[in-house]
């Protein structure tokens, strides 16, 4: 532990392009072709389920299918993969674009939009602790064209390996799967809506 040197540095600062000042960083950074292009990436560890974000009263506050979800109006913040979810695995049409997070959950507590979607941890952190007003009212299967989440390294970096033979050692060990289970499940009495 004595060797270990923390950074800290935003999410854009973590897959531009050029030098970094880490070895690896861990920020739920999904893996991509393009972000592959200004970093490398480890083997994927973990993939994350979708849920379903709304307010209490919302008219889907009791959805049990993707059909009972596209009576919403939806919202999503521009150029993200929850986006292109809620348009392509849920089926909804006219979903109003946000130009960032905090616009999309303005428009979700302002009454604009009734629910938005969006990875199963950060909805935790988010009704949690940035917007309380919000609650988890389903989760969702995980996006069949997310590869998943990576660490990610300077391109070219020369521990890739070896970092992905501990990360292969822990997954058959069960130990991320022991910590999901642990940290990133919401309540289980959470409507989990498969189709």
């Amino acid at each position: 532990r004595d060797d270990v040197v923390w950074v800290r540095q935003t999410f854009d600062q973590g897959i531009a392009p050029g030098e970094k000042n880490y070895d690896f960083n861990i920020q739920q950074f999904s893996v991509t072709e393009e972000r592959a292009e200004f970093v490398d990436f480890s083997e994927v560890y973990y993939r994350p389920e979708k849920a379903v974000i709304t307010i209490p009263g919302s008219p889907i506050i009791d959805a049990k299918s993707f059909e009972d979800l596209r009576k919403a109006n939806w919202g999503a913040t521009i150029g993200t993969a929850d986006l292109s979810y809620i348009e392509n695995i849920l089926g909804v049409k006219d979903v109003a674009v946000f130009n960032d997070v905090a616009g999309t959950f303005q428009a979700l507590l302002a009454g604009q939009i009734d629910a938005t979607c969006i990875e199963l941890p950060t909805a935790l952190f988010i009704t949690f602790v940035q917007v309380p007003d919000a609650i988890i009212s389903a989760v969702l299967p995980t996006d069949p064209n997310d590869l998943g989440h990576g660490l990610i390294f300077e391109k070219g970096s020369s521990i890739v390996g070896w970092i992905n033979e501990g990360l292969e050692a822990i997954i058959a060990d069960g130990v991320i799967a022991d910590l999901t289970k642990e940290y990133l499940i919401g309540d289980e009495s959470i409507q989990v809506i498969s189709k």
